[in-house]
């Protein structure tokens, strides 16, 4: 079924893309119906903030530029944003370019030409130079050579710990390896056997975006970022992947995992380890302000497996990006990569960014850039993650991402977490099963 489906959207695509071209009527604003200028149309995420960044930025190219306008307006979010950009495209109504696409997702718009290869429109290479973003992109790179996606931001995953429970406990220091974790783990269940380590209901779910916020983060740390998926080969790092899993068993084994529901399991102190992403602060502020970094919680990268260098430790980046889509005309890319440089030129703009999303602008320079140094020393907690972006891997890139990430949940993390499997049969399950879904593309 998935296969026929795919086969009926690329046939889809390529029928929108002709109408769209024929459609094209080239240099003309469609609102002002001024000759020369090329009109393009840009979709911001729903996000308000991002909207409202997006927008401030088009007017002002446009009122410095008399050969391009770009249109900015919100991408539908009904049922999904992806169902609506695939329903766009299949309807010939794509725009030039939008943002809030992840890897995965693009990894199947790609499998179906339906976006343009962004290292073959001239002036990326420039961008990417003039952004400073060259080591942040590496990992972004498709498994047939090309880039399709241009990272906006970088939320690269960190893990939060309850540091004024560890003191409590004894430790001083941050446990960076997976015995200094167990170690934790004696002290807390011998201190309170109700309190846990991670307390969170998703480590039991199948679902595949939970993957991204639990084994990716173990597995990019313990594999130093190695890919998991090219193309359609399972290429993951077996030790490393056993490493994680056999880690989660000898957590449940301790009982220092919760996966049944609780409110606020890691700001009540219930648990004293959880995944964190930048976007958990504002609501912190209002509903937990004894939540203060660097007095009751500090913020590191994932745990690895004993005898790992943990210097710059590799995990999962939360990262969107943008596209151009494959019905713009070679003009409408040259237009839309005109605008990017020029909003990427400025590095104030990706501060705007910082200061209205919170989400770090995917750049390798963000605490060497003095830009951002006064916007940092006001929010030190982010600091963390402005270190970590070039150390984040964003989502692998297969069309079926997300069957893919269920099989990892539903035969190898969700068992091992339930103590019903072994982690050695659990990872040849899980490659057994993937291989299959890789086969059947």
């Amino acid at each position: 079924m998935r296969k026929a489906s795919s086969l009926l959207l690329t046939a889809i695509l390529a029928l929108s893309t002709l109408a769209a071209c024929q459609n094209n009527t080239g240099n003309q604003d469609s609102e002002s119906g001024t000759p020369g200028v090329t009109e393009i149309d840009f979709w911001a995420a729903t996000n308000p903030p991002q909207e409202a960044f997006w927008k401030k930025v088009a007017d002002e190219f446009n009122e410095e530029n008399d050969d391009i306008h770009v249109n900015v307006s919100q991408m539908q979010e009904s049922p999904t944003s992806e169902a609506s950009v695939q329903s766009a495209i299949a309807g010939g109504e794509a725009p030039t370019f939008s943002e809030n696409i992840n890897r995965g997702f693009a990894a199947q718009l790609a499998n179906s030409q339906a976006l343009v290869p962004l290292n073959e429109v001239e002036g990326f290479d420039e961008l990417i130079e003039s952004r400073n973003m060259a080591e942040t992109i590496e990992s972004w790179e498709f498994s047939d050579g090309s880039q399709y996606v241009l990272p906006i931001y970088s939320n690269a995953m960190l893990f939060a710990w309850r540091t004024d429970i560890l003191q409590d406990l004894g430790f001083d220091d941050i446990p960076e390896n997976y015995s200094d974790v167990l170690e934790v783990v004696e002290a807390l269940k011998a201190s309170d056997n109700e309190k846990f380590l991670w307390a969170k209901p998703d480590l039991g779910s199948p679902e595949g975006w939970t993957r991204w916020f639990d084994f990716f983060m173990l597995y990019n740390g313990a594999s130093d970022g190695n890919n998991f998926v090219e193309g359609n080969e399972l290429i993951a790092d077996d030790e490393a992947g056993k490493a994680v899993l056999e880690f989660m068993s000898q957590l449940e084994g301790e009982n220092a995992l919760l996966t049944s529901e609780a409110s606020d399991p890691f700001e009540t102190g219930l648990g004293i380890f959880s995944d964190l992403g930048p976007w958990s602060f504002p609501y912190w502020s209002e509903q937990f302000p004894e939540m203060v970094y660097g007095e009751t919680f500090e913020l590191s990268g994932p745990p690895v497996p004993d005898g790992m260098s943990t210097d710059n430790v590799k995990t999962f980046a939360d990262a969107k990006g943008i596209v151009f889509y494959a019905s713009a005309t070679e003009e409408e890319q040259a237009a839309a990569m005109e605008f990017l440089t020029w909003v990427y030129s400025d590095p104030e703009r990706d501060l705007q960014w910082f200061e209205e999303t919170n989400m770090p602008p995917a750049r390798d320079d963000l605490t060497s850039n003095e830009s951002f140094n006064a916007f940092l020393e006001e929010n030190p907690a982010l600091i963390p993650y402005a270190e970590a972006v070039p150390n984040g891997v964003p989502p692998i890139d297969n069309p079926n991402y997300n069957d893919i990430q269920t099989q990892i949940g539903e035969q190898a993390f969700n068992p091992v977490v339930r103590g019903e499997k072994d982690p050695e049969q659990a990872w040849k399950d899980m490659k057994q099963a993937i291989e299959g879904e890789l086969q059947n593309e």
